[in-house]
């Protein structure tokens, strides 16, 4: 059996649990493609992936999906392969668009258990956060990860007690508007942002907005820290569907 080892951890209950529960992930870049790998890989077959984009030479340092063989590719596409490599039972329904105001009404289905955010624009993170609060489908929302080099700071709280980000700062203040102050857990670093090649760190250029399809200025990023933040990401989901935390 696939699972048996999570098994031993989870039990049985909880395995069939995971195999029913469906989970939507917006974004697959760094965090998002090591978060549904984790999923895939514990026994969760019941996938809605969204992201608009194709894989990019500049991808490859990382996201798992990203590889020579697949730049160019809708990452929707890639990672939908890859969850069925691992278990040829899931059930993968894929959305390759934007994530906006219209195009959430049909990524969020009645029937989706939990939603994993890492988008890392601004607005549509916003915007998914609102609609997910709201309709009381429970989220975990991954933070900041660019520019941080240091593991051991990256953390799981509500939003409203995290610090030294300024995604999670800019988050806060757009859901503070909207009436919404608590009951959003996310993934963050409180390591402050480094920057070696510019001394304004306060521009935090990696959590700009970004209107669908433009250009953003690059930013530095490391295999591991992205990874990390996917996989304390999907072991949130795991330990919260199996009553561990």
């Amino acid at each position: 059996m696939i699972f048996k080892r999570t098994e031993m951890l989870f039990g049985k209950e909880n395995i069939e649990k995971f195999g029913e529960t469906k989970i939507a992930v917006f974004g697959l870049g760094g965090v998002g493609s090591y978060a549904c790998e984790s999923l895939a890989r514990s026994g969760f077959k019941k996938f809605i992936l969204v992201d608009f984009d194709v894989v990019d030479l500049t991808n490859i340092n990382r996201q798992n999906i990203a590889l020579h063989s697949t730049i160019g590719r809708f990452k929707t596409e890639v990672m939908s392969e890859r969850i069925l490599d691992i278990n040829p039972e899931a059930e993968i329904e894929i959305f390759t668009e934007f994530a906006d105001l219209e195009t959430r009404k049909r990524m969020l289905s009645d029937d989706v258990d939990f939603v994993v955010d890492a988008i890392d624009s601004l607005n549509p993170k916003v915007g998914l956060l609102e609609d997910v609060y709201h309709l009381g489908i429970p989220v975990i929302s991954s933070m900041g990860a660019g520019n941080r080099i240091d593991p051991s700071k990256i953390m799981i709280n509500d939003l409203s007690k995290t610090f030294n980000c300024q995604l999670a700062y800019r988050v806060r203040k757009y859901l503070r508007r909207r009436g919404i102050t608590t009951g959003i857990d996310c993934v963050f670093s409180s390591e402050p942002a480094n920057d070696l090649f510019n001394d304004d760190s306060e521009s935090n250029k990696d959590e700009k907005s970004v209107i669908r399809g433009r250009e953003r200025e690059p930013i530095g990023s490391v295999s591991y820290l992205t990874a990390i933040m996917g996989l304390w990401t999907a072991s949130f989901v795991i330990r919260r569907i199996s009553g561990r935390l």
